[in-house]
């Protein structure tokens, strides 16, 4: 069938569909086992229905189905990609078609890093509003069906939930059921779908007229109490933001204040100000919903997205609550998703342009300091997969190194924890540092390094030994002590902790010599397991 392969090249393809009837009409069905998400949603910490202010990244890019159809990759130059997953709570894939299911491959990086997937049900200009009069101004009945299917689209294609964006006019039986509608729809969701949410457009008022309110107010608050959150317009002021945190109370964090990074219309901010948005969201304990953050790909062009991506996405770290791992193992390549060639075990196995969100593998945090530090990705080479992670940076003049935080961890430790490190040391003097891993325990009177006589380590910081060949048990899972090849080092490391509690993960960078003067380093990261 066309929906679900390419009538071109007979390949799987991601789909959407297009109108009440096909809602209706749908049925799971064999050819549909592609687009089913493989990977299921990884926990993190703090969880999403904690209080604290949420990300919410709407993802809208010239229409949508574009390169991200093909299940199975594909041969794309200079893709867009999205990884800064350890900074947002939820990712919409947005596009105007009525049911806007997200692209497996979507789903499955979004997943692997912890980030619930929403897909769209839109109805917009006159056809939307005969959409909406056949199923909202009938009865429960035909809404119910209609609430029915999204929830089992969601729970068969397992994503995870739903932005519902009414952009036309409703008749006033209509609009009378919509809330009620949104209540089922929310309900059926969240016991299809564990952790499933519904979140409504600020769009339609409760009498049916389309005007957008860029806040939250008594003419849309009856669709914001019937679901899980309000996805603000774009156009507000400080005083709609003040009056919106007044309404809501003590649901002020599933306000999504809408930022458009095109800057259309009469907005603050936008492009790489969004950062004067967010900080006023932020100031009034709001969350945010990013909307087509595509403008950096889109506006900046493909060549140096990736350099204007981690600018753009630095611009706004301040602002946005990273979000930590807390199982494990932990294994990553730190592979986008994407290379111009193929790597595996240091060697390029296969040159050209590739493409495919799913392979993406666990991303870190992306920390940058003007002038002295940057985490980048790096295509040129890499241990596994596209690329490797490449962090460079200065140790500064008197200090004898410089930890990189490439992981927020919370959790119990185990009571001995193994860890192995692929690298390779780059830049014209690349035997004056040396690197290692440092994990962080929370402060606590209990947490013991090694045996029991041991001192607590002063500011929770463990320096994990250096292990030379994997002990015979192991031998198999720590493969790697020994090996590295093709110009990359591999290294394993071994730990003892007691009641103690993981916080942080870092590259620890030295110098073997003390020095007045600052040592650059360039260090590039093709694998690490803890």
């Amino acid at each position: 069938p066309a929906r679900n392969f390419d009538t071109r090249t007979t390949e799987p393809i991601s789909f959407f569909l297009s109108s009440l009837e096909e809602l209706l009409a749908w049925q799971p069905d064999g050819n549909d086992d592609f687009n089913i998400s493989a990977v299921p949603l990884a926990e993190r910490q703090p969880p999403l229905r904690s209080k604290r202010p949420r990300t919410l990244v709407c993802h809208d890019m010239r229409g949508g189905y574009l390169e991200d159809r093909f299940i199975q990759g594909s041969a794309t130059r200079n893709p867009y990609v999205f990884y800064h997953w350890r900074y947002i709570d939820i990712f919409v894939y947005f596009s105007h078609h009525t049911v806007t299911i997200p692209p497996v491959c979507w789903t499955n990086a979004a997943h692997r890093n912890g980030v619930p997937v929403l897909g769209t049900f839109i109805t917009e200009w006159t056809d939307g509003e005969k959409l909406c009069e056949a199923f909202l101004a009938g009865g429960e009945e035909a809404y119910r069906a209609v609430g029915e299917q999204l929830a089992r689209i969601a729970q068969h294609y397992r994503f995870d939930g739903w932005l519902v964006n009414m952009e036309n006019t409703l008749s006033a039986a209509a609009v009378g059921n919509l809330p009620p509608f949104l209540r089922h729809l929310t309900a059926r969701v969240h016991s299809a779908v564990p952790g499933g949410l519904v979140i409504w457009y600020d769009s339609v008022l409760q009498n049916g007229t389309l005007r957008w309110q860029n806040e939250l107010n008594e003419e849309n608050r009856v669709f914001f109490d019937a679901c899980d959150g309000l996805f603000t317009n774009y156009n507000w002021k400080e005083e709609h933001l003040e009056r919106t945190r007044g309404l809501a109370g003590t649901r002020h964090t599933d306000v999504y204040v809408g930022i458009d990074v095109f800057a259309r219309g009469d907005v603050i901010g936008g492009g790489f100000d969004t950062d004067k948005s967010l900080r006023l969201i932020r100031k009034h304990g709001l969350s945010a919903a990013i909307f087509a953050p595509g403008w950096v790909y889109e506006h900046l062009g493909e060549e140096n997205f990736l350099r204007n991506e981690n600018k753009f996405w630095g611009l706004l770290a301040e602002y946005l609550p990273t979000h930590s791992i807390c199982t494990l193992p932990l294994a990553t390549s730190f592979s986008l998703g994407m290379g111009t060639r193929r790597f595996l075990a240091g060697k390029e196995e296969e040159a050209g342009p590739w493409y495919d969100l799913s392979a993406q593998e666990i991303q870190p945090l992306y920390p940058e300091l003007e002038g002295r530090l940057s985490t980048s990705c790096c295509l040129e080479d890499a241990w596994c997969g596209g690329s490797s992670l490449r962090v460079q940076g200065t140790i500064p003049p008197g200090e004898e190194r410089v930890a990189v935080r490439l992981f927020s961890l919370q959790m119990p430790a185990p009571p001995k924890l193994y860890l192995t490190l692929l690298y390779k040391l780059e830049g014209p003097h690349p035997d004056e540092v040396s690197v290692a891993l440092e994990l962080a325990t929370w402060d606590s009177g209990t947490c013991l390094e090694g045996n029991a006589t041991s001192l607590p380590e002063p500011n929770g910081r463990h320096h994990p030994r250096f292990l030379p060949a994997p002990p015979p048990g192991l031998a198999k899972l720590l493969a790697a002590c020994d090996g590295g090849s093709h110009g990359w080092t591999s290294r394993c490391f071994e730990l003892d902790l007691r009641d103690c509690s993981l916080r942080d993960l870092s590259l620890l960078v030295s110098r073997h010599q003390p020095s007045p003067q600052e040592t650059p380093f360039t260090c590039l990261l093709g694998e690490l397991r803890v």
